[in-house]
């Protein structure tokens, strides 16, 4: 997979962890729980990292294996084919808790593929 195919999955991964803790900023579980467009914003953009994380390459992957690469792919899953079994807490945890990683991964290999992309 070309570079210039990689930073634009990336960008949305980043995006997406940027979107979701924008909505979380200073909201209690209680509130969360309470506020469906919250939650909805939330699946949402953990859907989109889902997809994308599908686009990176298994030599990226592989370079990380601290990310649950599996995992992140299938929680899309979760949330389109299973989304009543979703305990809002759980989404909760995922979102405030699990995604810092990826979040930090994500961005520099975006970085690594923006300045390959500038020599290419």
């Amino acid at each position: 997979m070309a570079d210039r195919l990689l930073s634009p999955r990336l960008a949305d991964i980043i995006e997406a962890i940027d979107n979701i803790r924008s909505v979380l900023n200073q909201t209690s579980l209680e509130t969360f729980e309470d506020d469906w467009q919250k939650r909805w914003l939330v699946e949402r953009g953990i859907e989109i990292i889902s997809e994308a994380s599908r686009y990176i390459p298994a030599a990226v992957k592989a370079g990380h294996s601290e990310i649950p690469w599996v995992k992140v792919a299938g929680i899309g899953n979760v949330l389109r084919h299973a989304y009543d079994r979703i305990a809002p807490d759980i989404l909760w945890k995922l979102a405030r808790e699990d995604l810092s990683a990826l979040y930090e991964v994500c961005r520099a290999e975006y970085r690594a593929a923006l300045a390959r992309e500038q020599k290419g």
